[in-house]
């Protein structure tokens, strides 16, 4: 006969055992893909330092020789200048002005009390399941009978609108954890529901304000879809408009690679950097905002 516990015991060390192999099982793979991406940063970092032959026969190796001017090349025959002062005013207006719009409506929608708040949430909600390759073609037709294709504003105001969905929806959920007794507070002291936003809950969400502001900036540097079917001329060409165009013109001309890397480094190390700095508080506002 079986010692009574000797059943309970068993299932406690298999459900331990389960929970530590879940534990370390998925670290280990969250671990695994971090080393990945971190080894394929550094690869791309050191071949842009590299000569093209040098590329192919010690592609793991330290760069022989330090080829900065590889950077310099790069710049100089990519037309990085121009395109990267047109990417900085789209991201940066684009950003705020996601911001100043968003920011509002999320606090509206989580603190009024009515029976639309829900379904406009909703509807914020579905915005963010719209693949953006379904709405290029009416976008494009609308853009080209307001007269704001190759145009840096239109772009701006694309990118406003197609990221006002997402903004909207995290600063929902993050406006809804605040506590209600500071807006009753602010009442009592006479304040205005306008006023309580903007000196006492804009100050108290600027975690979850300064996530939305970064996740934007991150998701707009480098994007190309929108910029590729929206900017025609070279004078109105984003960041990663004269990417592609740089490395087209290498493969065509039997190119450096050593100077193609450097390329890609330029476009990609200044949004790699501001997340690995700011890393840790999108990490803090995402968390604050999921929870009451």
């Amino acid at each position: 006969m079986r010692p009574a516990g000797t059943g309970g015991r068993r299932r406690g060390r298999r459900s331990r055992r389960g929970g530590w192999i879940e534990r370390f099982g998925g670290g280990g793979l969250v671990w695994a893909l971090a080393l990945f991406n971190i080894a394929v940063a550094v690869w791309m970092l050191l071949a842009s330092l590299k000569s093209t032959r040098e590329i192919f026969a010690r592609p793991w190796a330290l760069p022989a020789h330090w080829l900065w001017s590889n950077y310099t090349s790069a710049w100089e025959a990519s037309n990085f200048g121009p395109a990267f002062l047109n990417t900085l005013f789209v991201v940066a207006g684009t950003a705020l002005s996601t911001i100043a719009l968003s920011a509002p409506a999320a606090y509206v929608l989580s603190r009024v009390t009515h029976r639309l708040s829900g379904a406009l949430t909703v509807f914020f909600a579905v915005g963010l399941g719209i693949p953006a390759q379904a709405i290029t073609l009416p976008l494009f037709v609308l853009m080209n009978q307001l007269g704001l294709v190759d145009s840096l504003p239109g772009l701006w105001l694309l990118y406003t609108a197609t990221s006002v969905p997402f903004t909207v929806f995290f600063l929902t959920g993050f406006f809804g954890s605040l506590p209600g007794a500071l807006e009753e507070a602010a009442a009592l002291d006479g304040a205005s529901p306008w006023r309580t936003f903007w000196q006492i809950m804009m100050p108290v969400a600027r975690s979850g304000i300064v996530t939305a502001l970064i996740l934007n900036i991150i998701q707009h540097w480098g994007e190309t879809l929108f910029a590729l079917i929206f900017l025609q001329s070279e004078q109105n060409q984003t960041l990663s408009l004269a990417l592609l165009g740089f490395l087209q013109r290498m493969q065509y001309n039997d190119g450096d690679w050593g100077v193609l890397f450097a390329g890609v480094c330029t476009v990609v190390l200044p949004v790699l950097v501001c997340y690995v700095w700011l890393g840790r508080r999108i990490i803090e506002g995402m968390t604050l905002g999921s929870v009451k």
